[in-house]
């Protein structure tokens, strides 16, 4: 075999981690690559005197003349496993190099092994998994610190993890001693060092700016709590194992973050929670690990969870299982924040408030107009001209509540009572002065909200008039006039939501209004994120009942599809929609009908699909908009394809195509292979 014929079948080898120079696999997906490199690889391991028992994996080289043979003795039996011998060939010279880690404190250590199997292996699910739970912590955000064993060891403690019987395992403390059946929960505990994700959700929700005290329940080391307290943030905490003299304290808010996965005894889990509960003012935020029953199957069962190598108890949750149980042993409503997270209120104005805010647009409404003093005699509206800031400020106000505010509404209502009179009056001389249009603009937005707010809020149990914070009740006096009217509204908009013609009609006049979208004609219609808010009223109820079961959209999602006559919602994420072909990582589909969620991870980059019309999905306002719509163009040109459609293609047939046609992607240019 000569450097041509190799450089050849090392290209046309689809399977393995593929690099740009290089790809690694393992000797059991040899039956997958060309036979003649199949027969060549072991000749040349025999040639060179090495053992199969001294090798498992491959290396090609893309570009050169050069294969090395790894041994990872670990391979199928640790998640992480070391390199413990190399043999490096160079076959255009004809020389070698053996390199051995058997000593090393630091050898090399192999990642995504999923990608270096054939997909009916018996171990690629597993490896999926594994990858799976290193991706969702964030370990792979950088490439460059995962490859030698201590880097790695040191970035997963950096995240607040620790590899038990070689999984990721985060977890807080709950006691101090081993329990009569020998359990040792005092090791559950880890350090931190960034904020726990329930904590992240507080900070996302407006609820740690300090006008709220916080309380720790099973606080662990206290990372969190120095965090919060660097903060200047009203933060306490107690633990059973490390702060176990502290008092329980009363607070507006209590985290009970992953303490009950950790409690074995179901009796002691469920006082836990009562405790915990007891102590919240306000709401109580539970988290718990969630795990599929492939990775639970990984650990020895004990009662109702598993046994770890470090002899801690875990208790792995689905997310219906531990909304369920919180719901049943509180008897109150339980609102899903996000996988594994839940807010559960006492306060029910301080409920309402919150899930008011999930579904209210924030309006940044900028004056445009001038009042202009018809006649000079005409005192108040010259008063108005006058004090033209301060009228503004209020005319604002009415924008953004849809509605006239109350006195308590307006900070400055004292000096404009003093100066015109009622807010009325000063109301109906503003509709006379400023743009009309604007506020009957603001006044539906806010009817939309409300009525989109109430609709959602038919999952949970209603919550009786005399509940609701009294802004809400002005809303309902103002928009609908009472309380029943407003219930049986929205009542009607979700129940329209299956009404499959009238969605279809309004995808279609969604897709002619939104400044960027893609019909599939009486199929689906997909979007961009950022333009759910300037969905209609009915399609973002649609999206906000799927979004019931899965909990609020993180940042993380980019697109989102609503199907038209199948009830479904789906939800995309890309590795960097920045980029000018993103990789879809992620797909989730919520099926509302079933009440299921489903969930496709493409952890095999070659399968991942690339979106080939992005520029279908920004608006002019995107500060690349013009150079995607000329790549997206040319690209489908040279492909052969319409970029006005959505496409089914993988990663590795996208990147075929453009070998085929020697072609590569840089940025938004289309550049030839050897340029």
């Amino acid at each position: 075999m000569d450097a041509k014929l190799f450089s050849q079948l090392a290209t046309q080898v689809k399977v393995g981690k593929q690099l740009p120079d290089a790809l690694y696999l393992h000797r059991d997906a040899f039956s997958a690559i060309p036979d003649e490199l199949a027969k060549f690889i072991p000749a040349v391991a025999k040639a060179l005197r090495l053992n199969d028992s001294e090798w498992n994996l491959v290396k090609i080289f893309k570009k050169d003349f050069r294969l090395s043979l790894l041994h990872y003795p670990g391979f199928y039996t640790e998640s992480y496993p070391e390199l413990k011998q190399s043999l490096n060939v160079d076959l255009a010279k004809l020389s070698h190099k053996i390199t051995s880690y058997e000593s090393s404190e630091n050898p090399p250590i192999l990642h995504r092994k999923e990608t270096m199997v054939l997909s009916d292996n018996e171990h690629y699910q597993h490896f999926i998994s594994l990858t799976q739970e290193g991706e969702n912590a964030g370990l792979y955000e950088n490439s460059r610190l995962i490859g030698f064993k201590r880097s790695w060891e040191n970035l997963i403690a950096r995240h607040g993890y620790e590899l038990v019987d070689g999984r990721l395992f985060r977890s807080s403390a709950v006691t101090v001693q081993t329990n009569d059946n020998g359990i040792d929960r005092h090791k559950t505990a880890i350090v931190r060092h960034e904020l726990s994700a329930p904590m992240k959700s507080l900070i996302k929700h407006g609820f740690l700016e300090g006008a709220y005290s916080i309380f720790d329940y099973g606080c662990g080391r206290g990372d969190d709590l120095r965090e919060l307290e660097a903060h200047g943030l009203d933060a306490l905490g107690w633990d059973p194992n490390f702060q176990p003299d502290n008092e329980k304290v009363t607070s507006d808010i209590v985290n009970l973050g992953f303490v009950l996965n950790v409690i074995e005894d179901q009796d002691e889990r469920l006082d836990a929670l009562l405790s915990a509960w007891e102590l919240a003012d306000k709401f109580l935020v539970v988290s718990v690990m969630l795990a599929n029953e492939n990775f639970i199957a990984q650990f020895t069962p004990y009662k109702d969870g598993v046994i770890t190598s470090r002899n801690t108890f875990q208790k792995y949750y689905a997310q219906s299982e531990i909304k369920a149980y919180v719901e049943r042993c509180l008897q109150e409503d339980v609102i899903a924040v996000a996988p594994g997270i839940f807010y559960i209120f006492k306060d029910k104005l301080e409920e309402q408030q919150y899930l008011q805010s999930k579904y209210k647009r924030h309006h940044k409404w900028q004056q445009l107009t001038s009042p202009t003093p018809i006649e000079a005699k005409d005192r108040a509206r010259l008063v108005i001209t006058q004090n033209q800031p301060l009228f503004d400020a209020f005319w604002n106000t009415c924008l953004e509540l849809g509605r006239i505010p109350a006195n308590d509404e307006f900070e400055n209502s004292e000096k404009v009572r003093e100066l015109i009179g009622s807010h009325k009056k000063v109301f109906g001389l503003l509709q006379e002065m400023f743009d009309t249009e604007e506020f009957e603009q603001a006044e539906t937005s806010r009817k939309e909200d409300l009525l989109l707010y109430f609709a959602m809020g038919l999952f949970e149990k209603r919550k009786p008039y005399t509940q609701q914070p009294e802004p809400l009740k002005r809303d309902i006096k103002a928009l609908f006039g009472d309380y029943k009217t407003v219930i049986n509204l929205a009542t009607e908009l979700l129940f329209s939501i299956a009404d499959t013609s009238l969605i279809k009609s309004l995808c279609e006049k969604a897709h002619k209004t939104i400044p960027a979208s893609l019909l599939n004609e009486s199929h689906s219609l997909i979007f961009h994120r950022d333009y759910i808010d300037e969905l209609p009223l009915l399609l973002r109820t649609y999206v906000g009942a799927g979004l019931q079961m899965y909990g609020e959209l993180n940042d993380d999602i980019d697109l989102v599809k609503i199907h038209i006559t199948s009830g479904k919602l789906s939800l995309t994420v890309y590795d960097d929609f920045e980029k000018s072909v993103p990789f879809l990582v992620e797909r989730i589909k919520i099926k509302m009908a079933e009440q299921d969620i489903d969930f496709f991870d493409y952890v095999d980059e070659k399968r991942r699909p690339p979106l080939l019309n992005k520029s279908l999905y920004i608006s002019e306002c995107f500060t690349l908009y013009n150079k995607q719509c000329s790549f997206d163009k040319r690209l489908a040109k040279l492909l052969g394809i319409s970029n006005n459609e959505e496409r089914n293609m993988t990663r590795g047939e996208f990147e075929q195509g453009l070998q085929e046609e020697c072609r590569r992607v840089s940025g938004y240019k289309i550049t030839r292979l050897n340029q």
